[in-house]
């Protein structure tokens, strides 16, 4: 039996006649249709970060479900990942250690905010020359070598697996050999929370992670925000304890009932009905997958639940591609110059997959577009992500930028995957590069 603690109660005291005399300012009062049931921590509705009530036990319910220790977020994965590099870098303080994170290139832009505030040291697994800025199928040769090459002990590996484009990392390879080498895996999964639900489940803690994070938003049906933060079951206690305080270092004060509430009833949807409703949106997606291939288009990634194509092959653009589908009624996830993404869930229905597949099959080939992306660079590190973020900077046109520092944090989402990070020197290859992905100006450290 699966219970629904935040929904019960928030649907009783949304129909209950009280005088609000708390946050939120609209009092209940309906200007969009659901005020009645956003609330504030009142009485009986527990605290999200400091859990003894109904969160505690929707909690329970949710770690139940994916097996390991679970807890929310309504900020989304951005929060999960401050949390998971700050308890990295205690980590590393408690083993004597200077903070060093070993990551994949292909990180979310919340990685290197994160670096700015937690100041540790960062070795980087560079992409291969195969991959573009998005994809780094990291494996353990690749992270060794990246690791012999620094010199340096990390106390972490970061990987961002499935990455945007459905790229799916070997985790439980990365995890054996990181165990091998006394060193935490640490998984951004935020594309993947459905992993734990398929046939052979690959979600990242099943497969030997010690610590990532899902937003439940993007595959399974809870609103923007909702988000989970994962932690193995043979953790050590003193991580399971600092757990929730990693959350609050960074997190509002002011959690939203909304999404609270919908991660709570999603646990009711997994557990009764979640499963085979997964299943079924896989195999739907790999029907569509097999006839698009068979009809010439060229499909990448492995990610059961995406579809990423590669347009140029015939003759589109992945911008292009998006605006054929928008005049047909579908709109994308992500679309460039070399992908064209689409994120199906167990919601879609026959019939939707059916549309996406027919009007992808009506749209005429062309001769194949030869250009390839640019080569991604290889820059200096001048310096650490958090003395360029906290230099004086200046925006310049992207064109002007060769030999400055990038002090950028923050680009544009989706992908929000940097191609220069903060505190390296860029080069005329990343020029290159930001002309061809359409960034026209970036932050540099002033002179």
């Amino acid at each position: 039996m699966m219970t629904t603690p935040i929904y019960d109660f928030v649907s009783v005291y949304g129909v209950t006649k009280r005088i609000r005399m708390h946050m939120p300012g609209h009092k209940g009062h309906d200007l969009l249709g659901f005020e009645k049931i956003d609330i504030t921590e009142i009485d009986g509705a527990d605290e999200l970060y400091a859990p003894k009530g109904i969160i505690a036990e929707s909690e329970e319910n949710v770690s139940r479900i994916f097996g390991c220790k679970t807890v929310y977020s309504t900020e989304g994965s951005s929060l999960c990942i401050r949390a998971m590099l700050y308890l990295a870098v205690q980590e590393a303080i408690r083993r004597g250690q200077k903070p060093v994170i070993a990551a994949a290139r292909n990180v979310h832009k919340t990685f290197l905010t994160a670096a700015a505030l937690l100041d540790f040291d960062i070795i980087w697994i560079p992409q291969t020359a195969e991959e573009d800025y998005l994809c780094c199928k990291v494996t353990p040769e690749r992270i060794a070598a990246a690791i012999a090459e620094a010199g340096v002990q990390p106390v972490a590996v970061y990987l961002t697996s499935p990455d945007y484009l459905g790229n799916i990392c070997d985790v439980a390879a990365a995890a054996a050999w990181c165990h091998d080498h006394d060193m935490l895996l640490i998984v951004d999964n935020a594309h993947g929370a459905y992993l734990r639900f398929l046939e052979q489940p690959l979600h990242p803690i099943a497969l030997g992670a010690d610590i990532c994070c899902d937003s439940a938003h993007k595959t399974l049906p809870v609103l923007t925000g909702g988000a989970y933060l994962h932690l193995a079951d043979n953790a050590p206690s003193y991580r399971a304890a600092s757990l929730k305080s990693a959350m609050a270092m960074f997190a509002s004060t002011s959690p939203s009932y909304l999404i609270l509430t919908a991660l709570d009833r999603c646990n009711d949807w997994l557990f009764y009905e979640g499963s085979a409703a997964i299943q079924r949106a896989v195999k739907s997606v790999k029907n569509c997958r097999e006839m698009l291939t068979l009809h010439g288009w060229k499909l990448l990634g492995d990610e059961p639940l995406k579809l990423t194509i590669a347009p140029k092959t015939c003759g589109w653009t992945g911008t292009e591609l998006a605006k054929v589908l928008e005049e047909n009624g579908i709109i994308c996830e992500f679309a460039d110059q070399d992908h064209l993404v689409l994120m199906p869930s167990a919601f879609h229905t026959r019939s939707d997959f059916y549309g996406v597949t027919q009007a992808l099959l009506s749209i005429p080939q062309r001769k194949p577009i030869t250009e390839l992306p640019p080569h991604l660079p290889h820059p200096e590190r001048v310096m650490t992500p958090r003395e360029a973020a906290f230099r004086p900077t200046e925006r310049i046109p992207a064109e002007c930028s060769v030999g400055r520092v990038c002090a950028e944090l923050t680009l544009g989402c989706p992908p929000a995957v940097p191609i220069v990070m903060c505190g390296e020197r860029i080069n005329k290859e990343a020029a290159d590069c930001f002309a061809y992905y359409g960034i026209r100006e970036i932050a540099v450290t002033a002179n």
